[in-house]
């Protein structure tokens, strides 16, 4: 998993409460569990003005001119602002993989989902809880500024915008120290590889016909 440490980058607005999972990534592209490529069809149903199925050649299918995502000014951003109860829905974990494939490293919303914000932190994404006045702020400096730009920095845990104001956020001291260092289950559990095999070896010692395969 990559690390996050500090992240400046440019800002998408997505005014709409209760975003659920099923909007981030519809139920038809679940079929994988690669956790790339997504990205095609994150907001499937809003970026595409036709039904959008696994397989399909993305690039030539009509886009919704009316969806945030599909404006000029927004490509590229990596920073989701959003509003209350984000990620509701069902519990699946390709909305957060949808999101990374297509490039946001940071959502500011007011409220989320648990399941959906515990998702986040385990795939590489800050999931950043602000005040609903303060996301309010965000909003209207973001639509009245093309190529409106944050800092995220995790390690002082605020946002900094263009002028300079600062929000502060909250964060989990474990979550923060995966997010810092990469670390996603795979790489928690590979720090302790040594005391691992040295468990294994003593199992193996211990009952060597669990391993006879003959």
């Amino acid at each position: 998993m990559q690390p996050f440490v500090k992240l400046e980058g440019l800002v998408a607005p997505l005014d709409r409460a209760n975003v659920d999972t099923d909007a981030i990534i519809p139920k038809q592209f679940l079929k994988s569990i690669k956790r790339s490529g997504f990205g095609p069809n994150a907001f499937d149903e809003w970026r595409y003005l036709d039904h959008g199925e696994p397989g399909m050649d993305n690039s030539n299918r009509p886009l919704n001119p009316d969806f945030v995502l599909n404006q000029p000014r927004y490509q590229g951003a990596s920073i989701l602002l959003a509003r209350e109860n984000f990620g509701c829905g069902s519990s699946r974990e390709h909305a957060p993989w949808a999101l990374l494939d297509y490039g946001f490293r940071c959502i500011i919303a007011p409220s989320y989902a648990d399941i959906f914000f515990n998702n986040c932190f385990k795939n590489g994404i800050l999931p950043i809880q602000l005040d609903t006045d303060e996301v309010d702020i965000l909003f209207s400096e973001v639509e009245a500024n093309p190529g409106y730009q944050l800092l995220v920095d995790l390690e002082q845990q605020v946002v900094v915008t263009p002028s300079g104001q600062s929000f502060s956020f909250d964060v989990d001291a474990f979550r923060k120290h995966c997010l810092l260092n990469g670390l996603d289950d795979i790489g928690l559990t590979l720090q302790k590889v040594d005391q691992i095999k040295v468990f294994e070896a003593r199992h193996k010692a211990a009952q060597p016909w669990l391993f006879n395969q003959n």
